[in-house]
């Protein structure tokens, strides 16, 4: 049986990739805080080890007799950390999957379509440009001292727990989608018409689980998305659409928008400001059976579902409703019948 140590786990992407690969037969151990056991599945081939992987003393100690067939590090946000996980597991495995990001691609973009040659430049996220910069740090240890790692870059995924939306405050989307079953007008950036492409974590941990344990992965970086293009009007129209709402929308432009929320910089001008729409045939020569099969109207219907049924999702966020009500007053609002 292929062993694999996943070090998070309980996240939007890994928990569905932990799911598909217990499917195919994989023994796994978790290792994390221990701070979401509720989305930890129950397996008899799944064991857990509860420690903070920055604890490198512990981390270490634990490993001494250990080594696996992969390891994927789902929580890998700097150079430092990368470094630290070449020097945790080096010859402790035959593969080690990096999660790094699609909004690493060039901003703006210069082709309609991104492929994996696609330049890594983002000015604009600092998140973004330290996801390149860890690219850089596993990709110089493979090329030197053999360290097999394999590149993923996910783009928007979303699962049952996170619905998709441009932009939304700390607490997450719900804020926005109340305000929309109460009637009030949401910001969409721009005019809304530029394309994006949202994959649901499900398709992704079937590209994923095949990736895992291919030896063809070794020093590759392959982006994981689904094919489907809509424009953010029309994202915003399927949301409320899921919730039975009718949105009535107000278009900012992102400039308005990062100047009096600063913070938006980066998620705007450094991702979703810009069309993404992707070329996935690397992924799919590799990995033949992977194909997004859900479709964005049928994926958040089940995101809906899911919400209304758990109360504790449904997080309100003050800060966030004063920014829509201040960037939505007196201004025009467009309902999205026509799009």
């Amino acid at each position: 049986m292929m062993k694999a140590l996943i070090i998070g786990g309980t996240g939007r992407i890994s928990t569905s990739v932990c799911a598909k690969m217990l499917e195919q037969g994989w023994d796994l151990t978790l290792l994390n805080r221990g701070k979401q056991a509720n989305r930890i599945p129950e397996s008899k081939h799944l064991s857990q080890f509860t420690a903070d992987i920055s604890d490198t003393e512990t981390v270490s100690d634990w490993l001494k007799d250990k080594t696996f067939d992969v390891i994927a590090n789902f929580i890998v946000f700097t150079p430092e950390e990368a470094k630290r996980d070449i020097r945790l597991f080096q010859d402790r495995c035959g593969q080690y999957i990096f999660i790094s990001s699609a909004s690493a691609y060039q901003k703006p973009p210069v082709d309609s379509v991104i492929t994996e040659s696609t330049p890594l430049i983002n000015p604009f996220w600092t998140y973004s440009q330290q996801k390149i910069a860890c690219e850089e740090v596993y990709m110089q240890a493979c090329r030197q001292t053999g360290f097999p790692v394999t590149i993923v870059r996910p783009s928007h995924t979303y699962d049952e727990m996170a619905i998709p939306l441009a932009i939304h405050g700390s607490h997450g989307s719900w804020q926005t989608i109340k305000r929309m079953l109460e009637g009030k007008p949401v910001v969409i950036h721009g005019d809304g018409t530029s394309l994006w492409t949202v994959t649901h974590s499900r398709d992704l941990a079937v590209a994923f689980a095949g990736l895992a344990g291919n030896p063809h992965a070794i020093g590759q970086a392959y982006h994981i998305t689904s094919d489907e293009a809509l424009s953010w009007n029309q994202i915003y129209k399927i949301v409320g659409q899921a919730f039975a709402a009718k949105p009535r929308i107000v278009h900012v432009t992102s400039s308005e928008l990062i100047a009096h929320k600063p913070q938006l910089k980066g998620p705007l001008l450094g991702d979703k400001a810009h069309c993404a729409v992707f070329n996935n045939n690397k992924i799919k020569q590799l990995v033949p059976e992977f194909k997004a099969l859900i479709r964005f109207d049928e994926g958040v219907r089940l995101s809906a579902e899911y919400y209304l049924a758990h109360q504790e999702l449904r997080k309100s966020d003050p800060d966030w409703d004063a920014f829509l009500e201040y960037m939505t007053k007196d201004k025009p609002v467009s309902h999205l019948s026509d799009y």
